[in-house]
């Protein structure tokens, strides 16, 4: 017995999958340059990079869609952040966004592949 999912969670279920499967093949290939690890404290800041590749492909599954003029200042607008984070978290990689906005992110992702604005 199954059970029942909102569609929202549904729609994000189906977009992880890919993202997981993605995510494998760039842990696999990160591995080998992360022979000498420096040691993380317990609680501190997660940083982009080759450790978190779960963020790097959604990283790479949103940046077709900012192309266009204005596109990143929207997602910053649905976010709650201001745009120069989304600059952080898409072209610095300096910064990866926390449970809440990932979850928003990973939602207008869905849409935006769906071919709705969510705007």
């Amino acid at each position: 017995m199954s059970v029942p999912t909102h569609p929202v969670v549904s729609s994000m279920l189906d977009l992880m999958s890919p993202l997981v499967e993605a995510s494998e093949q760039t842990v696999r290939a990160a591995s080998a340059g992360l022979a000498a690890r420096k040691r993380v404290r317990r609680g501190s800041t997660i940083r982009p990079g080759p450790t978190t590749p779960l963020w790097n492909e959604v990283v790479a599954a949103t940046r077709p869609y900012l192309a266009r003029r204005g596109e990143k200042a929207k997602l910053a607008r649905i976010l709650g952040v201001p745009r120069q984070r989304i600059h952080d978290y898409f072209v610095g990689a300096t910064a990866c966004a926390d449970a809440e906005r990932l979850l928003l992110l990973l939602h207008w992702l869905a849409l935006r592949r769906a071919g709705k604005d969510p705007a």
